[in-house]
């Protein structure tokens, strides 16, 4: 556990869930661990006891939040789930964080196995079908001049992440072709208790978290992270795009909750100090945003500044992430206008102190 970490509260403790079974965070709240095959190598999942009413009339079963990814380890994993864990209740609903192939992955397969609607945000649905359909734009061929303008040269590198073509739509093989969208602020209800959404920006194009005020739980996704800092960045897509301050805005939906509100994170244990968390999350990027700033006395673009946000080697999975958020902590400094923005001969995009 790192200094950061230590000043958090994690209640079951060491507490991790197996991968095919359960932990009960209350009643009616189990908590799922799936494995990714990521540095990052885990995602959490939950099932909440529900009654929700479809075209047959209330159901009680299960609202599953979010899926992990579309692979047979987790197709598996999810049977053992539901051949042992659900009580003999059906899955009723299934609702998405966002976009992200750890997060929407297997949706199609729930829904059509069970027969229920997928929720999302209309960004994150809307992104989700565009990336799975490798849409131009959105597909993986869009990386690479992308990537070049911004000072990736390293063939090797290149290579590797010519390899990523196809590498959502092979996690994310499909969407259902229809959802019910999610709002922010919007209220409904889940079993017994009233949860509110609330849209976060930066990390995804629509994130939704959830959050019970009876039960005092907040359902963050990947907004709020007990141990790491979640990723934000730029992408081809949406090439002059401001994440950090898109994401930094979102963090402050969260301080109106109370400081001992239980966080069910997407990464990480479960644990208690929201508005800690928030604030070491706030100092965490205004060292970045120093440390990019001091290094841009020179002409530096998104590739130069890797190394020095990323001291550690960086595979291509997560090279492709760590270039989008430096380029993501150079727009921020270039739209607050403390860098200006320079193309080079060469055609390179590189930032500099006016």
């Amino acid at each position: 556990m790192n200094l950061l970490e230590a000043q958090l509260a994690y209640p079951f403790d060491d507490t991790l869930p197996d991968v095919g079974s359960t932990f009960e965070v209350m009643p009616g709240i189990k908590w799922l661990r799936m494995g990714l095959p990521f540095a990052l190598n885990h995602i959490n999942l939950w099932l909440l006891v529900d009654e929700y009413e479809g075209e047959n009339g209330k159901v009680r079963g299960w609202t599953v939040i979010d899926c992990g990814i579309s692979n047979d380890a987790t197709c598996a994993a999810w049977e053992t789930i539901f051949a042992t864990q659900l009580e003999g209740l059906p899955i009723v609903r299934v609702i998405a964080t966002h976009c992200h192939p750890d997060h929407v992955g297997l949706a199609d397969w729930i829904c059509s196995r069970w027969k229920v609607p997928l929720w999302m945000t209309t960004g994150e649905y809307t992104f989700a079908r565009m990336m799975s359909a490798a849409l131009p734009g959105a597909d993986g061929t869009s990386m690479f001049p992308f990537f070049k303008r911004h000072g990736l040269a390293d063939p090797q590198m290149l290579a590797e992440l010519e390899g990523r073509r196809s590498y959502y739509p092979t996690l994310v093989p499909s969407v259902p072709t229809s959802y019910i969208r999610m709002h922010d602020q919007q209220s409904f209800r889940i079993g017994d208790h009233a949860w509110r959404v609330i849209t976060g920006f930066g990390h995804a194009p629509e994130h939704a978290a959830l959050y019970c005020a009876d039960l005092n739980l907040l359902i963050s996704g990947d907004m709020v992270l007990p141990r790491i800092s979640t990723n934000v960045s730029v992408f081809a897509v949406e090439p002059e795009s401001n994440p950090v301050q898109q994401y930094l805005d979102s963090l402050l939906k969260y301080k109106d909750l109370p400081e001992d509100t239980l966080v069910l994170p997407s990464h990480g244990k479960p644990f208690r100090g929201l508005h800690t968390r928030i604030q070491q999350l706030f100092d965490h990027h205004a060292a970045r945003l120093e440390e990019v700033l001091k290094a841009c006395v020179t002409p530096q673009s998104a590739a130069d500044i890797v190394p020095i946000m990323f001291v550690r080697k960086l595979d291509s999975h997560q090279l492709s992430f760590a270039l989008g958020e430096a380029l993501a902590h150079l727009h921020k400094l270039w739209k607050d206008g403390m860098l200006k923005r320079i193309i080079g001969e060469d055609g390179v995009i590189r930032f500099q102190v006016y």
